[in-house]
């Protein structure tokens, strides 16, 4: 398994940064301002090579672009300089406008406030309680979060032009409706709506994994690549996947729900309410479940995560039941990854969330698991890599989320 460390800085610009084969889902205008956007500096040479369109249709879009506030020219980037005089570039107009980005997690909520080039702005993370919460009570804590994110960046609510939040559960991105999450009391929660009108933005939101997925095609690996699968490993068990640059989410915005795929008949019991999940062998609560047993911990009181890590440093030390754990779980990823590749046929899934540094969840006996149990006869194995964020990344693709709405409503006007 390869271990890559992101540098989410080392490209300027955000998005991706390869083609897309069916270009007729944007109009040329979208097309020119993601590619200026991507780039983060170009010339309207470069953009007419890049996009295979003519130099006149470019100059016209241009235009109206810098019009609208959204471009602004600049000096072209050395690699299009030469001789004479240096020609001119273009790129986006940082100020044009700003979103938030927010992570809603178990015990804790992150947020970045991203301006139009996608450059944060400024940043705020902090603990949260570790239960369910009533509607009301999460979009009063979203305000003071937000309230004091926009503090910080010396801004107030009326320069903020979109909101994006991630969660985990099931979420319809179209409806902004929340059918059902571990972190929310209730079923078919208009969560959108209700946060739409208490901060009087526009308010867009997706399940968790997807956000991180946002946040890998915007400014992690997958910006140069239009197809790849993001499997996260946290408080549950969430999978990303894009398609020819877009996010894949089903007929009804709600697929993919990978920890809720079935890999026991009549198993271990989910948080869902279901039994033999795929969440309910690899997630927090599942491995703090197995902890309590082998740790002889009885006390409900007892901190989730603190068990897993004595649990962790009991595998470490040779202790067998706490291998086995461990071991277990790993060969239940190696089921849940096999049925991804064997699904879908990525060519690189990315392994993230703050589980992948457990090595024996995420070894190299996991991945000839994987590879066993896929059919890959005269075809190279999907690669497998796993990225190690910090928090705030989920929080930057909701930012994206906020932004490519944006961005939509902007263009498609």
């Amino acid at each position: 398994m390869d271990a890559v460390a992101p540098d989410i800085s080392a490209v300027p610009g955000c998005g991706p940064l390869v083609g897309t084969q069916d270009g007729q889902t944007l109009s040329l205008r979208q097309q020119v301002f993601a590619h200026v956007r991507a780039v983060g500096q170009t010339s309207r040479a470069e953009i007419a090579r890049g996009l295979d369109v003519s130099a006149g249709s470019v100059t016209a879009i241009t235009a109206d672009l810098i019009q609208l506030g959204l471009l602004t020219e600049c000096t072209a980037p050395a690699r299009e300089q030469g001789r004479g005089r240096p020609p001119v570039a273009l790129s986006v107009v940082p100020g044009f406008a700003c979103v938030v980005g927010v992570k809603i997690a178990d015990a804790s909520l992150s947020a970045v406030l991203t301006d139009f080039a996608g450059i944060t702005r400024a940043d705020i993370s902090r603990p949260s309680a570790r239960s369910r919460k009533t509607p009301d009570d999460l979009i009063a804590e979203l305000a003071d979060l937000i309230s004091d994110l926009i503090a910080r960046a010396g801004l107030t609510m009326a320069d903020i032009s979109g909101i994006g939040l991630g969660l985990s559960g099931i979420v319809d991105h179209e409806t902004g409706i929340v059918p059902w999450s571990p972190l929310l009391w209730g079923v078919d929660i208009p969560l959108a709506q209700l946060a739409r009108a208490r901060f009087g933005v526009p308010v867009t939101l997706d399940n968790d994994a997807n956000v991180l997925t946002l946040a890998e095609l915007w400014f992690g690996q997958g910006r140069n690549r239009p197809d790849f699968a993001v499997v996260t490993i946290e408080h549950g068990v969430g999978m990303g996947l894009v398609l020819n640059n877009r996010l894949f989410r089903g007929s009804r915005g709600m697929g993919l729900e990978l920890g809720h795929t079935k890999v026991a008949l009549d198993g271990a019991l989910c948080r869902c309410g279901q039994r033999g999940c795929l969440e309910a062998y690899l997630a927090d609560y599942a491995l703090a479940r197995e902890a309590a047993t082998a740790l002889n911990d009885t006390d409900p009181t007892t901190d989730p995560g603190h068990l897993i890590e004595r649990l962790y440093a009991q595998a470490q030390a040779g202790n067998l039941a706490a291998r086995t754990i461990f071991d277990r779980a790993g060969r239940y990823l190696a089921v849940g990854l096999a049925n991804v590749v064997q699904l879908f046929d990525p060519a690189l899934v990315i392994l993230a969330g703050e589980r992948i540094r457990y090595n024996y969840l995420f070894s190299q006996d996991v991945v000839t698991d994987m590879e066993t149990l896929t059919l890959t006869e005269g075809r190279s194995h999907c690669q497998i890599v796993t990225h190690v964020w910090d928090d705030l990344v989920w929080a930057r693709g909701a930012a994206a989320l906020a932004l490519s709405a944006l961005t939509d409503r902007l263009l498609s006007a």
